[in-house]
């Protein structure tokens, strides 16, 4: 793969690496009962929790108890509370690490929160379109009618990262609001939209696929450097995949180049003990084989799959654990540490603004918050991203 491809893909994990001064491997040591959120139990979050979690006791004898919620805040909130030790949430992590969208409010701010583990899978997620239009790339959605969803921050994020990718933005498409997800897919099959955002492997797109219609996926090329960078500048969060599963034939032998981002992201407050963090991770890996097959998308925590310079920093005694079995680099560490440095400052700066006269009026809070955040930001050289 050409230059670009190999530095916006998940950092190569140099296995084969000796650590210059050798670090003691140390035991795990876990809790005898942890609790986590997850998304509602029929999703492949929640069965990934449960299958960790089963693994855990029979390894260590660790009790996990899985909590499932219905929304991003209520699988946040237990962890802001300290009612549970970890989230295996969804991209709304990040947002609450940035303290944007939902998490632009009085009641929450920037979450001091570190990874411990994600799971990248062999789907996708990316922008469904109808099959019966000649939609190749993003840019081909031009004047297409574009499912926009009320109250899903996340998934409008994803539409606009991939109109972003064409060069596009809302005002090139026709905005079709929806009040939910599937309401949407419904829209596209009965002609009223033609794409909307989702995995590859989610119901909804099976089912366009097999509506007279049918689904196409818009393809992004890995080496389109420009591209990219005008996606990862609305959702820096998103890298290439190549996708295997999906609506539509996608499979291992007909594959598409796409784009995704980790789900579950199992993270932690900063100030989750370092035993707890570290076996954590530490079982994670040695006992890969006795989860990986017990839950959809559990494969997805294998080594390799663990993209170590991403968007959220890790938890300190995560990144001990990468040292000590030789695959963490200095450009790894810089990132880590330009991370930890910016997390820093967006707390500093939601304590110095909430200790100020703030408007009471949410939209006027929000509109406040969101502006010293990035004068905040663009000071330390820092990119705000969400304006």
């Amino acid at each position: 793969m050409r230059q670009l491809a190999r530095r916006l893909l998940l950092v190569s994990l140099p296995i084969g690496l000796a650590l210059p001064a050798m670090t003691m491997a140390k035991e795990v040591e876990l809790p005898k009962t942890m609790a986590w959120t997850a998304y509602g139990t029929n999703s492949s979050g929640y069965a990934q929790a449960v299958a960790i979690g089963g693994m855990l006791q029979n390894q260590y004898g660790t009790a996990v108890r899985v909590l499932p919620g219905d929304n991003d805040v209520s699988r946040m909130t237990p962890l802001k509370t300290g009612r549970v030790d970890l989230c295996a949430c969804g991209i709304a992590s990040y947002y609450g690490a940035e303290g944007v969208l939902m998490f632009a409010h009085p009641d929450w701010g920037p979450q001091p929160l570190r990874v411990l583990s994600t799971s990248t899978a062999s789907f996708g997620l990316a922008l469904a379109v109808a099959g019966d239009l000649d939609v190749k790339t993003p840019a081909d959605l031009k004047g297409k009618r574009i499912a926009y969803i009320r109250g899903d921050d996340a998934l409008n994020k994803g539409t606009e990262a991939y109109l972003a990718f064409g060069g596009l933005t809302w005002d090139d498409v026709e905005r079709v609001d929806y009040p939910g997800y599937a309401r949407s897919f419904d829209g596209i099959i009965a002609g009223e939209a033609d794409a909307s955002f989702t995995t590859t492997v989610t119901p909804p797109a099976q089912q366009l696929a097999s509506s007279p219609r049918g689904i196409s996926w818009p393809t992004l090329d890995p080496n389109d450097e420009a591209a990219w960078q005008r996606m990862q500048a609305v959702a820096p969060y998103f890298r290439p995949h190549q996708v295997t599963s999906g609506a539509g034939d996608v499979s291992a032998d007909n594959p598409i180049d796409s784009a995704s981002y980790p789900y579950p992201i199992i993270v932690a407050n900063a100030d989750l003990e370092d035993n707890s963090a570290y076996g954590l991770i530490k079982a994670l890996q040695e006992n890969y084989d006795a989860y990986k097959d017990n839950a959809p998308g559990a494969a997805g925590y294998a080594l390799e799959n663990q993209d170590l310079t991403w968007v959220i920093p890790f938890h300190d005694a995560v990144v001990d654990y990468y040292k000590e079995i030789g695959v963490w680099t200095d450009e790894m560490q810089a990132h880590q540490d330009e991370l930890v440095k910016r997390q820093n400052l967006l707390l500093e700066t939601w304590d110095n603004f909430t200790a100020g006269d703030v408007p009471q009026e949410e939209d006027a809070f929000r509109e406040a918050w969101m502006k010293a955040r990035a004068t905040a930001l663009s000071d330390a050289g820092f990119a705000p991203i969400f304006e």
